[in-house]
């Protein structure tokens, strides 16, 4: 907690501003560019053993070309359903078996699926937004209340609103960095 008795704790505010920031990479590592990536069917849970499990625990994924991801499934009874996992994800993509080895050939976007994806990052990135903005409302809430409650005087009030908001212009100003360096991946050709 920070010395002063305000109950705000700048560093937690940091890190829960980076979650937002986390979270929001991790869910464009999902967004389809033009370029193969293992990261992509992350997403990707399957029907095995009984049970909704992620690709990644059913066999190996891998990127051996720009255009092509592979997964080398470890139980050859698995091999359908990890197939049909992938191509129910709505990814875009047609897996192809050949034995245990799934190859995902990634087709070139067209415009208008480009256009499409750069609309959704901006979706994810308004939501990281609207986190940061959360964790900083409720910082600004914990400081009235100490002020209220006498624990800090308006001039420290003030210096720890200012450091609240510094924190949350720097989260924002890299929510979207992240935002434009993903379009512009989008629309790579």
């Amino acid at each position: 907690m920070a010395e002063d008795g305000s109950g705000v704790d700048l560093d937690d505010i940091e890190l829960r501003m980076h979650g937002a920031l986390d979270n929001l990479m991790s869910e464009f590592g999902g967004l389809r560019t033009g370029r193969a990536s293992a990261s992509l069917l992350d997403p990707v849970m399957v029907d095995a053993y009984g049970a909704k499990t992620p690709l990644n625990q059913v066999g190996n994924v891998s990127v051996p070309e720009p255009r092509l991801i592979t997964v080398s499934v470890w139980d050859k009874g698995l091999v359908g359903p990890v197939e049909k996992a992938i191509r129910d994800a709505g990814l875009g993509v047609n897996p192809v078996a050949d034995g245990t080895l799934i190859r995902v050939g990634i087709p070139e976007l067209n415009e208008e699926r480009r256009v499409e994806l750069t609309k959704v990052a901006g979706k994810y990135a308004e939501a990281a937004r609207v986190s940061v903005r959360n964790v900083r409302r409720d910082a600004m809430d914990h400081l009235k209340k100490a002020e209220k409650g006498g624990d800090i005087g308006k001039d420290d009030h003030k210096k720890l609103s200012e450091k609240v908001q510094g924190l949350t212009d720097k989260a924002v100003a890299d929510v979207d960095a992240a935002l434009a360096t993903k379009e512009a991946e989008i629309m790579q050709v």
